[in-house]
């Protein structure tokens, strides 16, 4: 594939080619419908969290708020700001030059992908880690979390992500148009670019690691979750409210394990296999336009497997909405009670939450208590 050095700084853009013999793969409606698909879920969650956001008063259930909300705008500005431009190089007949013939764009859309790809994953391991906290050591998490605190952790990812995203601007790394030629992200083969290596392995490291993070915080939330429901076996109303809540919150955490995993994993491995190897995407277009070899057959297969890793990164943040609150109307009244259970639990040392529990599901009865989540 042809490409040309564009104004901005460790930024390639390809000279316009007609691309529409590797096209078979693609197509307008799979970006049509992630985009629309995933503004509706993240638009409902952000309305369902600030309604429910007002009507807090404990600072520990608007920390959890604060987290999902904020998860919710990331994945939300995500698609806005990056899924027009894809639809209209598709419209432009694939060719990326059309649209954008200074190469500011491709800039711009590889700072995007990467800033809201590193901040949904650090948001994913923030939640993980509140979760953990509230729930294996709940007096000190009563004690010390603040909403302020939360505001802080907010702004640090953020602005930890854009300044990473921003380094190839500097000329640290660069970004490049990738196959089929609807998107830019960080180039994995061989670049003049400075530090372009090192860039490209500290975002999928620091990609993994978020991973792994959330992956054992929700194992050890899962852990104390069971350990403390074990602790209440018994016939009691209390029992039972304890084990019900227990199910219905590791189910929900297996199923964040479960989505992180098949959403992110592809992408992260498959990024760090293309810089051992030094090979990019970019290849893919001249790949395409000579097959035959089976050197060419292999590397067709790594061409659409990383477009479908992209989409799957992609489709996390269709999904994040719903493994998180959506597809559990009562998300946040089952965590709420649970936190306070807890809390009460090692606030008064060895007495039972029964009373609390009791007072809860008065709430639960009337239709009226903090946490509940509009249903209409």
């Amino acid at each position: 594939m042809t490409t040309r050095d564009s104004g901005c700084t460790n930024v390639s853009v390809p000279i316009c080619e007609n691309k529409r013999n590797a096209s078979g793969s693609v197509s307008v409606g799979f970006p049509i419908t992630m985009m629309v698909t995933g503004v509706v879920g993240n638009s409902l969650a952000l309305i369902l969290v600030y309604i429910s956001y007002r009507k807090k008063e404990n600072r520990r259930k608007k920390s959890f708020l604060l987290f999902i909300g904020s998860l919710a705008l990331t994945d939300l500005f995500g698609q806005l700001l990056t899924t027009p431009i894809v639809i209209s190089v598709y419209l432009a007949d694939l060719k990326w030059c059309t649209i954008d013939t200074s190469g500011n764009l491709c800039a711009y859309f590889g700072v995007c992908m990467t800033t809201f790809g590193l901040c949904a994953l650090f948001l994913a391991s923030a939640m993980a880690i509140e979760r953990a906290m509230a729930i294996t050591n709940p007096h000190w998490y009563s004690n010390h979390m603040k909403t302020s605190i939360t505001k802080q952790t907010l702004a640090a990812i953020w602005c930890f992500g854009f300044l990473f995203a921003l380094l190839p601007i500097a000329g640290i790394g660069e970004y490049t148009n990738q196959w089929p030629g609807t998107w830019c992200f960080i180039r994995t083969g061989k670049s003049e670019a400075h530090g372009n290596v090192f860039f490209a392995i500290t975002f999928a490291v620091l990609g993994i690691f978020s991973l792994l993070v959330t992956l054992s915080c929700n194992v050890m939330t899962i852990r104390g979750l069971i350990i403390r429901c074990k602790t209440k076996t018994g016939a009691s109303q209390s029992s039972k409210q304890w084990e019900r809540l227990t199910t219905e919150t590791v189910i929900q955490l297996l199923g964040i394990m479960c989505v992180l995993i098949i959403c992110w994993s592809p992408l992260l491995v498959l990024l760090l296999r293309m810089i051992y190897n030094q090979v990019s995407s970019q290849e893919c277009n001249s790949t395409y336009a000579k097959p035959g070899t089976s050197q060419s057959k292999v590397l067709n297969l790594d061409c659409d497997f990383f477009l479908t890793a992209i989409r799957l990164a992609s489709l996390n943040q269709i999904l994040d909405p719903w493994v998180y609150l959506l597809f559990r109307e009562i998300l946040l009244r089952k965590f709420c009670i649970m936190a306070n259970a807890v809390s009460n639990c090692s606030v008064e040392d060895r007495k039972e939450t029964q009373t609390a529990l009791d007072a809860l599901n008065k709430q639960n009865q009337d239709g009226s208590n903090i946490c509940k989540s509009p249903s209409n």
